[in-house]
């Protein structure tokens, strides 16, 4: 079984942010409904870590990477951006949307092991993918044992 660190503050944070999309789903409705979802909206994201990097995945299909914004400031990272309504189908034209447009604002608290100097953005198939690697010293080691052997098992070979 492998030793996880638990985080108390990442996994708080991460409630939070889920209890805030279930409060802004809920009440979407109640407050004016699709006008709120077309305003603002959450990418999905997987954080995810590997031995030499903290690996961030954004859900971004349809927004144009220049209308991204990532910054890190103090150990937080921001994902700020928007996606644009398509234009050429007049409003009273659709039958049914579902897809959320407008702008949206991430904040991701960085381990103190992300090296911020070192991070490495790309964006393919509508995923926004934020490699970040880590300090050296946080990078796991493999420590090598050497075997020496003691003078009685030496003399039991003779």
């Amino acid at each position: 079984m492998a030793i996880v660190r638990w985080e108390p503050i990442r996994d708080l944070l991460t409630t939070q942010d889920r209890f805030n999309r279930l409060l802004n789903e809920t009440f979407s409705g109640v407050f004016g409904g699709e006008e709120l979802s077309a305003r603002s909206w959450n990418p999905a994201v997987d954080i995810y870590e590997t031995d030499h990097d903290l690996v961030l995945k954004a859900e971004l299909a349809g927004v144009d990477p220049k209308n991204v914004d990532i910054r890190v400031e103090d150990g937080t990272l921001y994902l700020k951006g928007e996606r644009k309504q398509e234009s050429e189908v007049k409003e009273g034209n659709y039958h049914r949307v579902e897809r959320s447009y407008g702008s949206f604002m991430r904040t991701f608290t960085l381990p103190n092991s992300v090296n911020v100097e070192n991070i490495k953005a790309d964006y393919k198939d509508g995923v926004l993918t934020l490699t970040m690697a880590k300090h050296e010293e946080a990078k796991p080691k493999t420590i090598k044992i050497n075997v020496t052997e003691s003078a009685a098992a030496a003399g039991a070979r003779k």
